[in-house]
């Protein structure tokens, strides 16, 4: 796998995590608001598999990252610049 491959697959991968913290954060403020328990315990189970799926793409990422830190902490700093953050 090359190098810039290996990078696209980090960066969509880091999108990936940062779209589901907003669609998890959405979920999370909506929790127990309202009046009918099922859609109550829709909405917690909505929840739960948003946090499941960013544990799960966390792994991921954390598998694909390179061992070296000084290079893992460049590529992450270098991709919040990109996006903005």
């Amino acid at each position: 796998m090359s190098d810039e491959y290996a990078h696209g697959r980090r960066d969509g991968l880091r999108l990936a995590l940062a779209i589901l913290a907003a669609e998890e954060a959405k979920w999370a403020a909506l929790l127990g608001e309202s009046a009918s328990w099922r859609t109550n315990a829709t909405r917690e189970v909505r929840h739960k598999t948003l946090q499941v799926a960013q544990t799960r793409v966390q792994t991921v990422l954390n598998r694909l990252s390179p061992k070296d830190d000084t290079a893992s902490n460049a590529e992450l700093s270098a991709a919040l610049a990109k996006i903005g953050l």
